[in-house]
């Protein structure tokens, strides 16, 4: 039980130190973080192993950094990104899908639609459809381009992506297993949690305003906004089925307009970044065992890696560009999409649970994970470096 405490110990102190090293690098720090967890975890030192306590830790870490960006947001600049974010995630849905099921086919061999391998090669594809803002979101915070136009659009991208991707998992996985009926189920609770939601937010909003009104700039706000935001992740997931980030995301929304906003989002910072946000990073690296590779599949994950950024970067950009962003922006739209994540990882082990996917491909998803959390804020940075954010037409 107390050998957490000498986990917590390392990985603060080594992502805390290599975050500094990447920083001095001129790299986002979050790139430290995650290569903390690399060199502590299984892949090289092997000091730490991730635990059930390390797992909650790093959950609790990305939630508090959804439901900041969300306290972050501008409401305005959300309303008006939102119908370019959802074609940005559908085409950055569909793209990757088709990718990933081609890719498997050559690797081995085309099937006929309706056989095992078919349905083996379209989980492949599933899995890559996955996106996790949470880097990027950091990335973003870092630069200072979290609350532009283009980074609402890239975040609230995601976060439909998401969702579109739970909708997708729940067809492939009916369809291999002959039964089309958990489809429905999800598309409902998806409507019903944003209804809830919608309902939720106005009664919570108001309350919230009425006691920032009356207590402004004190504990009780932060501790009743944390709670709101815990409460609508435990919702969110529990009871329709859609990722607890999502939820913690829409808290921060419906409280970003409240006048208190900005001083709820510093003191959430202040313990996010001290203690969970590290850990959720460095437990990326922690799961990564290349033990098990041979060399079919270590050219089967090399593929695979290049496909799914590729096919990212491809889709959510040519949706951007025919959204009027320029060129450079709609690449940026792009890279900020293909980091890969929990959800990855949570769709591989669904399909795992129904022998869908061979746990040998969880090789792949790692190293995706990997590859994409160190990649995308380096190239995020680079970009934005020598490419500044031109303005939408829209915010003309």
């Amino acid at each position: 039980m107390y050998s957490v405490f000498r986990n917590l110990a390392i990985i603060m102190i080594s992502a805390k130190f290599f975050g500094l090293v990447a920083r001095k690098c001129k790299a986002p720090q979050v790139v430290g973080e995650i290569i903390a967890g690399l060199l502590i975890g299984p892949c090289l030192l092997n000091l730490v192993h991730t635990s059930d306590t390390i797992e909650i830790f790093a959950e609790i870490g990305v939630v508090l950094l959804m439901f900041t960006t969300g306290l972050g947001t501008n409401l305005k600049e959300l309303l008006r990104a939102g119908p370019i974010a959802t074609l940005v995630a559908c085409v950055g849905v569909a793209v990757p899908l088709g990718g990933g099921t081609l890719l498997y086919s050559l690797f081995y061999g085309f099937s006929a639609v309706g056989s095992p391998e078919f349905y083996k090669a379209l989980f492949i594809g599933t899995i890559m459809t996955a996106t996790s803002v949470s880097i990027t979101v950091a990335t973003l915070q870092e630069l200072g381009h979290l609350k532009s136009f283009l980074g609402t659009t890239i975040v609230s991208a995601a976060v439909i992506d998401d969702v579109i991707g739970i909708v997708v998992l729940t067809c492939v996985l009916g369809a291999s297993s002959g039964t089309g009926t958990g489809l429905g189920k999800v598309l409902l609770n998806t409507v019903l949690f944003f209804v809830a939601a919608i309902i939720i937010g106005v009664v919570c909003h108001r309350a919230m305003k009425w006691l920032d009104n009356r207590n402004p700039h004190t504990q009780r706000i932060t501790i009743v906004s944390m709670a709101f935001c815990f409460a609508m992740a435990y919702i969110a997931e529990q009871y329709f089925g859609i990722a607890d980030i999502t939820g913690a995301y829409i808290a921060g929304i419906v409280l970003c307009s409240i006048q208190d906003a900005p001083y709820v989002e510093r003191r959430v910072d202040i313990s996010n970044y001290t203690l969970f946000a590290p850990v959720f990073f460095a437990s990326i690296g922690l799961k990564t065992d290349i033990s098990g590779l041979t060399a079919e599949i270590l050219l089967f994950s090399v593929c695979f890696v290049v496909i799914a950024l590729i096919t990212k970067i491809i889709g959510c950009g040519l949706a951007a560009k025919l959204c009027r962003f320029s060129w450079g922006d709609s690449l940026k739209v792009g890279v900020g999409m293909m980091t890969r994540g929990e959800v990855a990882l949570i769709v591989a082990q669904k399909g795992l649970e129904v022998g869908v996917v061979d746990p040998v491909y969880f090789t792949a998803v790692i190293l995706l994970i990997v590859v994409s959390s160190v990649l995308t804020p380096l190239v995020l940075k680079a970009l934005f470096t020598k490419m500044p954010p031109q303005p939408h037409p829209s915010q003309a």
